[in-house]
């Protein structure tokens, strides 16, 4: 055997090894970036349709049958299903080890299954196949392939998480919780299967026809317990011991058994016990930011950190407020509802989802750093939110505002339609940038280097 031969066949380097593994982990999180921009930036062209529908409803004639109420529920599923998801789909990744290999391999082709099932959907509802339910119209084919996407996922996590266990040394605690949190997650697709069933409603606020106090401090409570766990699977804990965690988990807790207690019968808004549950909420508005600055976070997170937390801070006081009796009575069937639905999903939610995927990328997470393209997403959030509760307040006095052509509804929904051009050029440009990351971690051979 000749020098040459016997070098190719020498084993690689531990080095090696851990540039290569670096490289496939840098790989699969940045296939779950393209993923969700991708819808991200497809959920925004169909906003900016709806948005010109409003404006000029003859486009609804030009495009029948594919009329607004086709395309909204495209619209609201993919910003669900498909932006506000997948990044959670890459956390599960690198709690659960996909990010190496064997379950490296695999991960491509679970995403992709997930994109052909959000595809199907939208097949679905643009022909006009809908349960009627919001966030769960899977009806027909699509109603398994989705819960199919979600088994896929599934799988890949618990062959990761066993090859995990085989080959690493494991706290009994952390492997004790995954484990629960593997169980938990194999009852998704189930739920979501069994709740887009069209049989099945949640309790009804009578006055209102939306939910009840109750059913949205349910709803909350998962957002939070989201926000809780977070940190545990993507950050260190700060040297200082911090008290500020233990209190958070206990008012939690509490939270819960209050929820428990509510029920889950139809009951009205003037309820006092309804909004005044909801006032308990009130407390995350300081400790949510004591709890993530009991963490360490990688430098480019700085922003986006910043912003999540901003807007958690004016979501939960404004969710309360829009709950009390009068208010909702007036907000009710608005614009004001929608102004409040953006502030949570574009502004909270968003910035929360890019700041957990620059904290998995860290120094990849270049693409979401970039000023212009954050406050361009992030002022033209505001700017949309304080249009539509101010167009939701005088439609609270005038049910026909909105209906009616007149200068101040056609200006409003002017600004409305410009807003969301804008915000669809804001992920565009994450959506383009992530073409770039690819060929640079492809021409890369090193690990990125942690700070």
């Amino acid at each position: 055997m000749s020098a040459s031969s016997a070098t190719l066949a020498a084993p690689a380097s531990p080095q090696a090894k851990r540039s290569a593994d670096g490289v496939i982990g840098r790989r699969v999180i940045a296939h779950a970036v393209w993923h969700a921009l991708l819808w991200l930036v497809v959920a925004n062209v169909v906003g900016v349709i709806l948005a010109a529908m409003l404006l000029l409803p003859g486009i609804n004639t030009a495009l029948a049958p594919l009329t607004y109420g086709r395309w909204m529920p495209v619209h609201m599923n993919l910003q669900l299903y498909g932006w506000c998801s997948l990044p959670l789909v890459a956390f599960l990744l690198h709690v659960y080890g996909g990010r190496r290999q064997p379950a490296a391999t695999w991960v491509s082709s679970v995403l992709w299954l997930w994109s052909a099932a959000l595809t199907v959907g939208c097949v679905s509802w643009l022909s006009g196949q809908t349960s009627g339910k919001l966030f769960l119209d899977w009806t027909g084919y699509s109603r398994i392939l989705f819960p199919l996407a979600l088994l896929g996922l599934w799988a890949l996590l618990a062959r990761s998480f066993w090859h995990q266990c085989q080959t690493e040394a494991h706290n009994k605690w952390i492997k004790l919780t995954k484990t629960i949190g593997l169980i938990l997650l194999l009852l998704v697709p189930v739920l979501i299967y069994i709740a887009s069933s069209p049989m099945i409603y949640p309790p009804i606020n009578p006055d209102t026809g939306g939910p009840t106090g109750a059913s949205q401090l349910e709803s909350t409570l998962v957002i939070i317990a989201i926000l809780l766990l977070l940190p545990f699977g993507i950050a260190q804990r700060r040297p200082t011991p911090s008290r500020t965690i233990r209190y958070a988990w206990i008012i939690f807790a509490v939270e819960c058994l209050l929820c428990l207690a509510l029920g889950r019968a139809d009951v009205s808004h003037h309820k006092p016990a309804q909004w005044v549950s909801l006032a308990s909420l009130l407390v995350w508005m300081p400790l949510t930011p004591a709890y993530y600055a009991a963490f360490q976070w990688h430098r480019n997170t700085r922003l986006w950190r910043a912003a999540f937390l901003c807007w958690w801070i004016v979501l939960i006081p404004t969710g309360w407020a829009l709950f009390l009796p009068g208010v909702l009575d007036h907000f009710k069937f608005t614009d004001g509802l929608v102004a409040h639905s953006l502030l949570a999903m574009a502004g909270f939610v968003s910035s929360l989802l890019i700041f957990v995927l620059v904290q998995l990328m860290e120094d990849d997470g270049w693409i979401f750093t970039g000023k212009n393209s954050f406050y361009l997403w992030q002022l033209s959030v505001a700017a949309y939110v304080a249009i539509m509760f101010y167009a939701g307040w005088i439609e609270g006095f005038h049910p026909a505002f909105s209906m009616v052509p007149g200068s101040l509804r056609d200006g409003l929904y002017l600004a409305r339609l410009g807003l969301g051009v804008l915000i669809l050029i804001a992920s565009a440009i994450w959506f383009k940038d992530s073409f770039s990351l690819f060929r640079e971690i492809e021409s890369s051979n090193a690990p990125t280097e942690r700070t």
